[in-house]
This record gives C-alpha cells, sequence and structure tokens, in this order.
C-alpha cells in the first residue's frame, strides 16, 4: 500500500509539480484518504483557454488497494482496477478549496460503498462540492489527459487518474437518462467551461 502511494505521489508530483496543501481524511473502517491541492497555473501553460488560472486537486489513497466488483463472491486483495480522482478548477472565484472533504469523499466510496468507480459513472455527495457551489455531483472523465497511467509491478492493474466534471442537479438528472455521452456532447455544443466553479446549467431542452 505505502509503496503504491509512494509512486502515485511521484506520478502527480511529475505531471502537476509540487502541491501546496494536502488534507488527511479518515472514514471509519477505511484507510487514510489524502486530497493534494496544486498551484494555479496560468491558462496558456495549460493549453490555451480563457478565464484566468486554474488550481488543481488530486486525491491521493484511493489506489492503495484495488476496487472489487460488488457482485463478485471474493475480493482479490491484488488484482482489480486502480484509480486517483482529480479536480480542475478556475481559481479565485469561489472558496474552492472546501472541495477538499467531498473529495476524500467521493475517493473513499469504494471502500465505504463497494462501488468501481470508471469513466461515464456519477458521483453524488448529497451536499454542495464547496459553500454556494451549483454542484453535488460529478461526471467521472477519461484518464490519461492530464496525468498519464501509472504501471503497477505485475499483477497488479495500472493506476488511472480520473478527471471529474463538475454536474448542476438538473445535468445529472439528464445524465441519468441520456447518458454521459450525450450530456458531454450538449457540454461541447453549448461551449460549457466545465472548469468555472460558478457556471450555470448547459441547455438541456
Amino acid at each position: 500500500m505505502a509503496e503504491v502511494l509512494e509512486l502515485v505521489e511521484a506520478r502527480l508530483r511529475e505531471a502537476l509539480g509540487e502541491p501546496d496543501a494536502r488534507a488527511s481524511v479518515t472514514f471509519l473502517g477505511t484507510d487514510r484518504v489524502e486530497v493534494l491541492r496544486f498551484p494555479a497555473v496560468d491558462t496558456d501553460a495549460d493549453g490555451g483557454g480563457s478565464g484566468g488560472a486554474l488550481v488543481r486537486y488530486a486525491t491521493l489513497g484511493m489506489s492503495a488497494q484495488p476496487m472489487t466488483d460488488p457482485t463478485a463472491a471474493l475480493a482479490d486483495p491484488v488484482r482489480g482496477p486502480r484509480a486517483e480522482l482529480l479536480l480542475t478548477l478556475r481559481a479565485g472565484r469561489a472558496d474552492t478549496d472546501q472541495v477538499l472533504r467531498p473529495l476524500a469523499v467521493l475517493a473513499a466510496s469504494p471502500q465505504v460503498e463497494g462501488v468501481v468507480v470508471a469513466p461515464g459513472a456519477s458521483l453524488d455527495t448529497g451536499e454542495p462540492l464547496w459553500p454556494s457551489a451549483p454542484f453535488t455531483s460529478v461526471l467521472v472523465g477519461e484518464p490519461g489527459a492530464l496525468v498519464a497511467d501509472l504501471a503497477l509491478a505485475d499483477p497488479m492493474d495500472p493506476v488511472h487518474f480520473l478527471p471529474l466534471l463538475p454536474m448542476t442537479p438538473n445535468e445529472a438528472a439528464w445524465k441519468r437518462v441520456h447518458g454521459a455521452s450525450a450530456l458531454e456532447e450538449r457540454w461541447l455544443t453549448g461551449g460549457t467551461d466545465l472548469r468555472d466553479p460558478v457556471r450555470g446549467a448547459v441547455r438541456l431542452d
């Protein structure tokens, strides 16, 4: 466990730089989960875009154990998907540093609820992601764009770094009916800035 997390943190630092803050959360019956904050970077260095600098948050601890299919009769302590969560937001527009605990809750969900977190899934915190946030849930995106997968020694699966895309309640409800791909297409068509912490819902009619 400790060796895996050391490798994961090294990969995060390699891709995102040095974290400037970290928080640790322990839930009853689970391993500790940390959330690292990586300081704001200029969007010009991030590949373009407008709207100011970006701040990134990454979980550390979710990948210590493989996720287990809840229908499996016996959990495999070695084999199985491993992941950490990434959230990118525009800095200075909201008190987004309060997202640390909700992110830790989501990262602990495989241990607490026995779920497998994968691209296309919805994760719900049941409360705003940060004070006055218009989002209580996130869509899990495809890995690899920001932080490359981390290969581990056989027979362990690689660690995927999964981006989280905040959803408004209306978007989350629409996604449950129409699917993740359809919602992502609406976001793309509407020119939605998914990193804006105060954005409104995309038009869904």
